[in-house]
């Protein structure tokens, strides 16, 4: 892409901003929006709790994280050149992923149903579940990482060259970090390191103001692929893509910091805030 001259120096391009939407993600995405259709209801008509919460607030709560996961890298992929995005490696990839979430959801959904647990369930049949689920969570998540190297590769995007950076970075450390994360809190007997007594919480995301609580690590590692970009974006409005790409870099060092760190302090049995 031509580069615009400003006052003798070069500006960094603007972002080409064709929406578009890659068409197997987005409909993973489109599903899981339309499965609150059941969720939310029941939510409002079922009383009964599990660990002291409604049965399907965990149910919503991951199909409202799985919407955002899979329309936001339908709207990358469309930003990808048809060599990548067609080849049947990544189609068969995204297919995939789209059944291993379906899979997951009918899981979780299943366990609100009958009021028990569907993460750390200890109970043999429901363990050997739990431990299969994991292995499709990590096959959904690599979506992220082949998308991640797919921008990482395309020197010749059509979009920016700091925006193109920037979401190779933030679909990479989506990738790395929640592996981190989710990998240990697969590890662990559940996401508190510590014991609660008061139960206090954080409004509406719930991690624990007491004692560690992995759920903060993780919550960060997926979101990078949407903050890193963020930063991509804002690099834009620097002078040349030399110092977009060291604001880029600097900024997805930054979130991978401070990712480490939520991480380190729930080990320590420290909570977030």
């Amino acid at each position: 892409m031509a580069q615009t001259v400003v006052a003798g120096r070069h500006r960094t391009p603007a972002l080409n901003w064709t929406i578009g939407f890659e068409p197997i993600l987005a409909r993973t995405g489109v599903v899981m929006v339309l499965t609150l259709l059941v969720t939310v209801p029941a939510f409002f008509l079922d009383d009964r709790l599990f660990q002291g919460e409604n049965v399907w607030l965990k149910p919503i709560k991951f199909q409202i994280a799985l919407a955002v996961y899979f329309l936001t890298l339908a709207l990358y992929a469309h930003w990808l050149p048809a060599r990548v995005m067609e080849t049947a490696r990544m189609r068969g990839l995204l297919v995939l992923a789209g059944l291993a979430t379906y899979a997951e959801m009918l899981w979780i959904g299943g366990a609100a149903m009958f009021a028990t647990a569907s993460h750390y369930n200890t109970a043999v049949v429901m363990y050997g579940v739990y431990l299969l689920m994991g292995a499709l969570a990590v096959l959904l998540t690599s979506v992220s990482l082949a998308l991640g190297l797919g921008f990482w590769r395309d020197r010749g995007s059509l979009i920016s060259e700091p925006f193109r950076l920037s979401l190779a970075l933030g679909l990479l450390l989506t990738f790395g970090l929640t592996l981190v994360a989710a990998g240990t809190l697969s590890a662990m007997p559940g996401h508190f390191i510590g014991t609660p007594v008061s139960g206090a919480a954080l409004p509406v995301l719930g991690w624990s103001r007491e004692v560690g609580d992995l759920r903060v690590a993780h919550f960060l590692a997926t979101h990078a692929l949407h903050v890193v970009p963020v930063v991509g974006l804002l690099a834009q409005a620097m002078q040349t893509p030399q110092s977009a790409r060291r604001v880029v870099w600097i900024g997805a060092i930054a979130y991978t910091g401070v990712t480490l760190f939520t991480f380190v302090q729930a080990l320590s049995g420290r909570p977030f805030l």
